[in-house]
């Protein structure tokens, strides 16, 4: 892609989505282990809508790119990689960076997506696949004939986790707007309306000895009842603090003290567990972490292949309409992911 021009969105600020900024620039070409990726498809994430406002807890500083995961085909590689890597699909975890028509990534960080899946049906999975898989299969370990809670089912973590427990033989209690409640069900989960004042009521009616695992990303002061509707051996995988998103003040402190809540849970005696997930955990390791994330990530693409899973493409909007795209994701009225496209024919988004 010599002398090509990258597209690429910028978050300027705390700003409305309709204030983001598309920049095109020259593209550059890939470093000593890297791989340049004309981007086909980029999500709209939660962490997105976190960062427009500040409110994300690692908060890159403004202005930046954003993208949170991207699928694409590699279109060039540099030094000490194998030119064997030109032309496949691949799929890479980014935390910003992804709203772009290409990315310099480091080659080893590339998970390859296998023939059949479109790009944006990959991309539903990406951030979203590892993170529920991790979660039900790494830190809960629920066992075939469980039962559990997702909060948010209709969600693009929340739905996957859905289908990915319910082919494991899970079964699955889903909380979400009464407007998606079909949604849900379709889904494989028994559906309630977290807006239901007496959801936990409704939840014990469903499981009266409690549920062996609560995958809660709300947080705020409904994660006591989240905890308290566990049964013995039980474990709350908390992994956000959604609840929060419209504060105001440091953003770190909601993630600090939601943390420090289920590090004291953890300490009493009561026969059960609660964790904080985060798919960047253990990055340090970084040889570990790719490893695993291309394990996981490998199984939750080749289960979309096969048809066990089904993608949740909420839309797919051109890259340059990334506004529109994520004030789509943010109203809260869609099932699944809303996904950003890039036509690599025209140089822009189709």
């Amino acid at each position: 892609m010599s002398g090509s021009t990258t597209t690429e969105i910028v978050l300027p600020g705390i700003v409305e989505p309709e204030q983001l900024l598309v920049r095109r620039r020259p593209t550059a070409a890939p470093g000593p282990g890297q791989a340049l990726v004309a981007v086909e498809a980029s999500g709209v994430s939660f962490a997105e809508q976190q960062m427009r406002r500040g409110r994300y807890f690692a908060q890159p500083a403004f202005p930046f790119v954003p993208g949170y995961d991207l699928v694409g085909t590699v279109a060039a590689v540099g030094p000490g990689v194998g030119p064997d890597l030109v032309g496949r699909r691949v799929a890479a975890l980014t935390k910003t960076g992804g709203w772009s028509s290409t990315a310099r990534l480091e080659a080893a960080d590339l998970v390859p997506v296998p023939d059949g899946i479109t790009p944006s049906e990959a991309e539903t999975v990406v951030v979203n696949g590892v993170t529920a898989w991790q979660m039900l299969h790494r830190v809960a370990k629920v066992s075939s004939g469980g039962t559990i809670l997702v909060h948010g089912a209709n969600g693009g973590v929340g739905s996957t986790l859905v289908q990915l427990a319910r082919h494991a033989g899970i079964r699955v209690i889903g909380t979400s707007s009464a407007r998606n409640r079909k949604a849900v069900s379709d889904l494989g989960a028994e559906p309630l309306d977290y807006a239901s004042a007496d959801l936990p009521a409704r939840v014990r009616a469903l499981a009266p000895a409690g549920v062996d695992a609560v995958f809660d990303h709300v947080g705020g002061p409904g994660i006591v009842d989240s905890f308290r509707l566990l049964a013995r051996g039980g474990t709350l995988v908390a992994y956000g603090t959604a609840s929060t998103r419209d504060d105001k003040g440091n953003p770190l402190l909601p993630v600090l003290a939601l943390a420090a809540r289920l590090a004291v849970w953890n300490y009493l005696p009561n026969g059960r567990s609660a964790s904080f997930y985060n798919v960047w955990g253990g990055r340090r390791r970084r040889q570990a972490f790719r490893t695993k994330l291309r394990d996981d990530l490998g199984q939750v693409f080749q289960l979309l292949a096969q048809g066990v899973l089904t993608a949740q493409v909420a839309a797919e909007l051109p890259l340059e309409r990334a506004g529109e795209a994520l004030r789509l994701a943010e109203s809260r009225t869609v099932v699944g992911k809303v996904v950003l496209v890039v036509d690599h024919g025209t140089g822009s988004g189709r």
